[in-house]
């Protein structure tokens, strides 16, 4: 198999192999070299004991004394080696002649090697190629009447030295094979579970994942985070950040979701862990729409993904556009009560009756103008005031009477046009779907005016009201008593609300339906 083609469990493994077993070796060599160093070290120790004990014998003392010393110490000396298992026992004279030696036939030649320091007295062990070959020897001077009368040289070839290292090869390789084979389980274990964390993907598999996946999250048009089972951030996108209004450089990786400063809808989602498909959740100015799922692999649970789409531009133009389907409506069955009223004016002129034909023309024409001059007589922002008529010819296709509070006045926009827009048009939607299921008679009153120094907007319904303990659900998380989907209006007015820092209240009105009451704290003249 190609290199570029091993996965990282199986480099790494060929690694730890590779590793284990030159250290196996090594500390093979180290031993074997440590044994062969105690072993003439203590085949070191060993002779200089034999010839130390032969030299100070008062049988080779007295042998040295007689006319034949060898024919007493060669004996001696062979009985000596063969009890002591050495190579050699030598005696020889203070001039080098051997009395004594393995082979006889060497008897009385020169003993080749150092014997100065023992000529001086000093006892001492060496190193030397003699006639036997390399040896460990130690070389004792032999006393008489304190005078050096001979020589005594015990020695172990180091050929036997390593023999005898060598029968302790079984012991080191019984050591050395089992640590082998434990070391090479361990790394085969390592690698199978590296295996399995990395699914068999080589280094330039995993190096062009990770590349691909850095650029996906960071193209993506949709905010991504994710959590692992015990709800801390595991994942963040750019997207997601700019979506929820986190820094781009604060490290949010491993901390627990809890600590983070999230929007409050989108908070009590990734804490619940439930499954979302299409929710809406507002995040600061934004609509979001979010899908949270668990994520699962071979079965496991690995944490939460939750995905956000900013739709904040579209529910905008969703809602510009129902308020323009509303008006269309209400304008062609206008259009429709128009008509029938024309044919009635015509048919009253064909029979002479031209007095009631022109009342009635007149009397429609009349109420509808008297409430165009109230509203735009009471409220000089141009768009507040088309919208308070399209919403009156909404609420009369609705069956519904929208009064305008006499009282309503208000000079000039104290707020931004969107921003008074979204306060007034989605509390009188909500009061128009209120009232839309009750029985006759259906009234909506709206007041609009600037009131010690605070824009107040109220709106009064004969709905069936609105359950006190569902106001925070209502206007925090875009709870709808209406089909899935909608219920955003009033969590677009709390938000309002909450960036103007001003407040709202929720009453029962005099017909038993609701009060909706908001102030937001901006300069304006006092109602009349």
């Amino acid at each position: 198999m190609a290199r570029r083609q091993w996965s990282i469990a199986g480099q790494l493994f060929a690694l730890q192999a590779v590793v284990v077993t030159l250290l196996v070796l090594a500390g093979a060599a180290g031993a074997v070299w440590l044994a062969r160093s105690d072993s003439r070290q203590a085949a070191q120790e060993e002779v200089l004991a034999v010839a130390q004990t032969v030299a100070r014998s008062p049988d080779v003392r007295a042998a040295l004394r007689t006319a034949d010393p060898s024919a007493a110490l060669q004996p001696y000396a062979e009985s000596t080696r063969v009890a002591t298992g050495t190579d050699f026992v030598v005696v020889m004279a203070p001039d080098r002649t051997r009395y004594s030696h393995p082979h006889p036939k060497r008897i009385g030649q020169p003993f080749v090697g150092d014997i100065a320091p023992a000529l001086a007295g000093r006892p001492f062990t060496t190193t030397n190629v003699g006639t036997l070959g390399e040896s460990v020897r130690a070389v004792v001077p032999v006393y008489d009447d304190e005078r050096i009368v001979g020589l005594v040289s015990v020695g172990i070839t180091t050929e036997a030295i390593d023999r005898k290292l060598l029968g302790q090869w079984p012991v080191l390789l019984g050591v050395a094979a089992p640590a082998l084979a434990l070391a090479a389980t361990g790394s085969w274990l390592l690698s199978r579970r590296l295996r399995r964390q990395t699914h068999g993907l080589g280094p330039a598999q995993m190096t062009r994942m990770y590349e691909y996946y850095d650029a996906v999250l960071h193209s993506v048009r949709e905010g991504l985070l994710v959590l692992t089972t015990d709800r801390r951030v595991a994942l963040v996108n750019d997207e997601g950040r700019r979506l929820l209004g986190l820094d781009a450089d604060a490290p949010l990786t491993d901390r627990p979701v809890a600590g983070i400063d999230l929007p409050p809808a989108v908070a009590e989602l990734l804490t619940s862990a439930r499954d979302a498909r299409d929710e809406p959740v507002l995040a600061g100015d934004r609509v979001l729409v979010a899908n949270q799922r668990t994520a699962r692999f071979e079965g496991i649970a690995l944490g939460t993904v939750l995905t956000l789409r900013d739709q904040t531009e579209l529910r905008t133009l969703a809602s510009e556009l129902d308020s323009v389907r509303a008006l269309t409506e209400a304008l062609q069955a206008q259009t429709h009560e128009s008509a029938n009223r024309l044919h009635t004016v015509l048919t009253l002129v064909e029979l002479g009756r031209a007095d009631e034909a022109v009342r009635l023309a007149t009397r429609d024409l009349a109420a509808a103008q008297q409430l165009t001059d109230r509203v735009v007589g009471a409220v000089t922002e141009p768009a507040l005031a088309a919208l308070l008529l399209g919403k009156s010819a909404q609420a009369g296709e609705r069956g519904v009477d929208l009064v305008i509070d006499p009282e309503c006045r208000l000079d000039g926009s104290p707020l931004p046009s969107a921003d008074l827009l979204t306060v007034v048009g989605n509390l009188v939607d909500n009061a128009l779907e209120a009232v839309a299921g009750n029985p006759p008679p259906r009234r909506v009153q709206v007041f609009v005016g600037a009131v010690d120094g605070e824009l107040v907007v109220r709106v009064d319904d004969s709905g069936p009201g609105l359950d006190p303990e569902r106001v925070t659900d209502a206007f925090r998380r875009g709870w709808s008593t209406k089909s899935a989907g909608r219920g955003l209006g009033l969590a677009l007015v709390g938000q309002v609300v909450r960036r103007h820092g001003g407040s709202y209240e929720v009453d029962r009105s005099n017909d038993g339906g609701s009060l909706f009451t908001v102030r937001l704290p901006v300069g304006g003249g006092e109602a009349r």
